[in-house]
């Protein structure tokens, strides 16, 4: 019940994800019906139902499997790279056009203010979000890359804005020179570094510790 004869339920689970963030990316949450995106993955409605019991579970699952996760995926590439080196090589790419996923997260932004249903899920997606950040900034904090008297979550919220934001604000409603934009960043990071430009006062540390402070959740 719920799975295609002769493909295992992880693999219709991972079949209906796929199906539902190219169908809702497509035609958007509320034109988009449970039976589209069944269709899509070759299976029934009930065989839908089986793994997830709305649509907008649906939504948040594939948003949470197909999702950006750029940061984290670069960071476990290379633990020893410095925090605010990465954050400014994602922050470079923001103004450009997003991808499907991008096109994804618009879609359950909007789909939240107006359906609880979508809001609940989202609200805990971008919780985890939120705090796999805050982790990553205290280890920049520990590591003395960022000024430690600020607030890691303020940290975290001010990423989530600018990543949010940039799947809003696309090249076509507003571009901007990449030259500028990196300069303006970098500029921004430089502001969140020590204060007063005081020496470090805290020890680097090691890569494999760094890696295991920041994991605090993957939703990146």
């Amino acid at each position: 019940m719920g799975r295609i004869a002769g493909v295992a339920a992880t693999e219709t689970r991972e079949r209906l994800l796929r199906a539902a963030a190219d169908v809702f990316a497509d035609r958007g949450y509320d034109g988009t019906r449970v039976a589209d995106i069944a269709a899509a993955a070759g299976v029934s409605n009930g065989a839908l139902y089986a793994h997830f019991g709305s649509k907008a579970e649906l939504l948040t699952d594939a948003l949470r499997t197909h999702g950006r996760r750029v940061l984290a995926d670069m960071f476990s590439a290379d633990p020893d790279r410095s925090i605010t080196d990465l954050l400014l090589t994602i922050g470079r790419l923001l103004p450009r056009r997003p991808d499907a996923s991008g096109y994804l997260l618009v879609e359950a932004l909007v789909a939240a203010r107006r359906d609880e249903d979508v809001a609940r899920p989202m609200r805990d997606y971008v919780g985890e979000r939120a705090g796999w950040l805050a982790g990553l900034m205290r280890v920049a904090q520990a590591g003395d890359e960022l000024d430690a008297d600020l607030s890691p979550d303020a940290l975290a919220h001010f990423c989530l804005l600018l990543a949010m934001g940039s799947a809003l604000i696309t090249p076509e409603l507003h571009a901007v020179d990449d030259e500028e934009w990196a300069a303006l960043l970098t500029r921004i990071v430089l502001g969140l570094g020590r204060a007063g430009g005081a020496e470090p006062t805290a020890t680097p540390q090691a890569p494999h510790t760094r890696a295991a402070q920041a994991q605090t959740g993957t939703a990146q």
